[in-house]
């Protein structure tokens, strides 16, 4: 199914509805219907045909978002580019992806004059304001193809988008999302979560990820996406007062600054239907502090080979039947979802009991097509018929979805396997902590030794080998750091992911 679909069918519950928000100005279903079709119209006659594939480089802005529109409207491909990646990752993204056209915003400019010389394919460049000489303006480019007929293709193979993996542990790859996939994560956030009236989206996070796809069951409600152009907590909770927003999603890293924050307690989040939080493990002490003070949080968990929706906590379900908070569950990634099918795999892909723990894998349609112009890595990625994520996890007895560690992440001391998800969970639940990162380093007495960087709240302080010992006292003295290492910052991926990778690499740089 295309990806027009989710504004044309907003577009028929009301088309003067408000579909997108930036500040004072509120764009109807009819008006982003229309400009998505001009931009269809445009691609065409620059010779953008069913297949091709397009990049959007651009923060949040509803301009940029309403051309995946257009581009799904021409049977292209939409090519998310994250516009806090270095110049030289964005130029590996659009030749990976043998980007033809790439729309983007004149905040880019120097970035576009960096690239493109060394991208060949390139062949349209589209600025979001005036020509420069380099690139069309966006208004010239509509305009001379507003008298052109109508475009309406589908994509070959259903390819919808091509979007990036991580890049936090060496080349990134290109997954290959259909309309079906996107179409059945959708029909899994529909049937999931709550969902009362016109929903009002809230979207901090960038488009070019978590936040965007999220957009589309929204829109498909005929609900209004509220676009914040940059991240600032105060505002994010200044504006689900004012719109009376009723869903957003945001990462742990965000969230610990809205609990931070000086106006949370004094904000009227009444409004709420559902908080989503996922992209990342969130520290338990600190979700039930959220579920006191923001309210329905609800989790999901998925990644850029199956978007966001292997496992769905829904807000309901982080409570008991009484009210009080159900602690159990908090650790749990939810339960497989209606449509995937998720087993735990042992080392010979085959699946362990209930409360052992395997590689968690995937079947059904919200699994990617494939990784573009890589079958070997497809092959290795879908073996056996599953798709292996590469996190490991347990299945409990009630059927909820544990993640303990990525695989990589694993740190085995003294032939012990210890996981780091698990330290970080008792390391966040010291009330200095405000988030931290675990990962093992050569030693040689002990294999590889629990190493923790942490990052401390604003004004606390704090000495490692306290620290040290409350971990002990809650996970036992295997698990517990052997070394603490306190840093005012930890390093962040552009989308907000601790980098590992370049704590080890600092860490491995400090003699002993």
């Amino acid at each position: 199914m295309s990806l027009f679909f989710y504004l044309e069918k907003g577009a028929s519950l009301d088309p003067g509805a408000p579909c997108l928000t930036l500040g004072e100005e509120t764009r109807s279903y009819g008006e982003v219907l229309e400009l998505a079709a001009a931009v269809a119209r445009a691609l065409r006659r620059t010779g953008t045909g069913p297949g091709d594939k397009v990049g959007i480089l651009s923060a949040n802005d509803p301009t940029a978002f309403t051309c995946v529109f257009g581009i799904a409207r021409a049977g292209a491909v939409w090519c998310p580019i994250n516009p806090r990646n270095a110049a030289g990752e964005n130029a590996e993204l659009l030749e990976l992806f043998d980007c033809s056209t790439l729309i983007y915003q004149p905040a880019f400019d120097a970035l576009i004059a960096e690239i493109a010389p060394s991208l060949p394919k390139l062949t349209t460049l589209v600025r979001l304001g005036n020509g420069d000489g380099r690139a069309v303006g966006f208004p010239d480019w509509l305009a001379a193809a507003a008298d052109d007929p109508a475009v309406e293709a589908e994509p070959p193979g259903d390819v919808a988008a091509l979007v990036g993996t991580g890049g936090t542990t060496g080349r990134p790859k290109g997954v290959m999302l259909t309309g079906r996939n996107l179409e059945t994560m959708s029909a899994i956030t529909l049937m999931s979560y709550p969902f009362e009236g016109r929903p009002v989206y809230l979207a901090q996070a960038p488009l070019t990820h978590a936040a965007g796809v999220l957009c589309f069951p929204i829109l498909a409600r005929g609900g209004e996406v509220v676009i914040m152009p940059a991240p600032d907590v105060g505002r994010f909770l200044a504006l689900i007062e004012r719109h009376r927003v009723t869903h957003t999603f945001l990462p742990p890293t965000l969230i610990y600054l809205v609990l931070a924050h000086e106006a949370l307690d004094r904000t009227d989040l009444s409004s709420l239907q559902c908080f989503w939080y996922g992209a990342a493990p969130m520290s338990t002490t600190r979700l039930a502090e959220a579920l006191d003070r923001i309210g329905p949080m609800a989790q999901l968990f998925g990644q850029s080979e199956a978007p966001m929706m292997i496992s769905t906590l829904a807000p309901a379900e982080h409570r008991r039947p009484d009210g009080t908070i159900h602690t159990g569950r908090l650790s749990s990634a939810g339960r497989p979802s209606p449509l995937v099918t998720v087993a735990v795999l042992d080392e010979q892909s085959q699946p362990v009991p209930a409360g052992e723990r395997g590689e968690i894998c995937v079947r059904g349609s919200l699994v990617m097509a494939g990784y573009y112009r890589d079958p070997e890595a497809t092959a290795e990625a879908s073996a056996h018929g599953w798709h292996h994520t590469g996190d490991i996890g347990f299945l409990d007895e009630e059927g909820y979805l544990h993640i303990v560690d990525r695989a990589k992440d694993m740190v085995i001391t003294g032939g012990f396997n210890v996981y780091s998800a698990e330290v970080e969970q008792a390391l966040m639940a010291h009330d200095a902590v405000r988030d931290c990162a675990v990962i093992g380093l050569p030693d040689d007495k002990w294999g590889e030794r629990v190493t923790a960087v942490v990052q401390l709240r604003a004004g606390a302080g704090l000495d490692p080998a306290e620290l040290t010992a409350f971990v002990k006292e809650r996970i036992g003295s295997v698990k517990a750091p052997k070394q603490i290492e306190v840093w005012p910052e930890l390093p962040r991926s552009t989308v907000g992911k601790v980098l590992k990778t370049e704590i080890r690499t600092q860490l491995t740089r400090i003699p002993r």
